[in-house]
């Protein structure tokens, strides 16, 4: 698995775990939805290690936890989420 698929892998399945949509997560990490669309669908050739930052951070995770081989079990948002039209 290369950099981009881990990236993609795990921003999925943090984002899964923590039940949130794509826009929520976008919110979350202070990001375009499509940005996280993109990430997720690895239609990204590189992401900037200051990406994987922030989408980390908003699990409350420094890097080497958002890349270890497991899920994180102490993953947690740092922002309370203002539910998306997908859970109204």
């Amino acid at each position: 698995m290369n950099s981009v698929e881990r990236v993609a892998t795990r921003t999925r399945e943090l984002r899964q775990k923590h039940g949130l949509t794509q826009q929520e997560l976008a919110e979350v990490a202070d990001m375009s939805e499509k940005f996280i669309q993109q990430i997720e669908a690895q239609r990204k050739k590189e992401i900037w290690v200051s990406t994987v930052e922030r989408i980390a951070t908003a699990f409350g995770l420094e890097l080497h936890e958002f890349f270890a081989p497991d899920i994180p079990e102490n993953s947690k948002l740092v922002k309370k989420v203002v539910s998306s039209r997908v859970h109204k």
